[in-house]
């Protein structure tokens, strides 16, 4: 009895500290996505983090599922489908609850690569006329608006994710991205996401 009383007070403490649970989505809804981003959606492989990520960014990347822009294997494969029947106010919610909660940071980087990561992500690489992320992601790389946080992100998701910027996925999203991918070397890729990967 006590046992079952604690759980009653722990999901009520959840539920009124994250308003997006309400309403037309529930728990369900947050659950389908834990099921591969993780229970505390700090994420897996392949999956990334959704803690902590800009509300609008989930909201747009929602959208974009739905939409089938976001056309990489892992999204055509689930995320079409996940995102196929949410109501516009459903990834709203779903945006804002996932965005309160609190990110970790991976920390499953190479610490000999940071250095270079740092380099390239503060200052870019002026030769390769490649700008610094620091300009659209901010100082602490927690995004801005749209703009997502990597801060934190895994190392394999990072590196996996600009691989396919230069591979051509997500061909019709705005610039920089896809330019700035496909001018990285596999070296300068991995130093950058070892570096995000470290960022509180």
């Amino acid at each position: 009895m006590k046992l079952n009383t604690l759980k009653i007070a722990a999901l009520a403490v959840i539920v009124s500290t994250a308003p997006a649970l309400a309403g037309e989505f529930g728990n369900a809804s947050v659950r389908n996505c834990t099921w591969c981003h993780g229970p505390s959606a700090q994420g897996y492989v392949p999956a990334p983090r959704l803690a902590g990520q800009r509300a609008q960014y989930i909201e747009h990347q929602l959208k974009s599922f739905a939409r089938r822009k976001r056309d990489n294997p892992f999204s055509r494969m689930y995320m079409w489908y996940a995102a196929a029947n949410l109501t516009p106010r459903a990834a709203r919610n779903l945006a804002s609850y996932f965005s309160s909660l609190h990110p970790e940071a991976a920390n499953d980087g190479d610490g000999t690569l940071v250095g270079l990561g740092r380099t390239i992500y503060q200052r870019g690489l002026p030769q390769s006329n490649i700008p610094a992320c620091v300009a659209c992601h901010g100082p602490s790389a927690q995004g801005v608006r749209e703009i997502p946080r990597l801060g934190g992100l895994s190392y394999t998701y990072l590196k996996s994710r600009l691989a396919q910027w230069s591979e051509g996925y997500d061909a019709g999203a705005r610039f920089p991205m896809p330019h700035v991918a496909s001018k990285l070397s596999a070296h300068q890729v991995a130093a950058l996401a070892s570096y995000l990967s470290f960022m509180k």
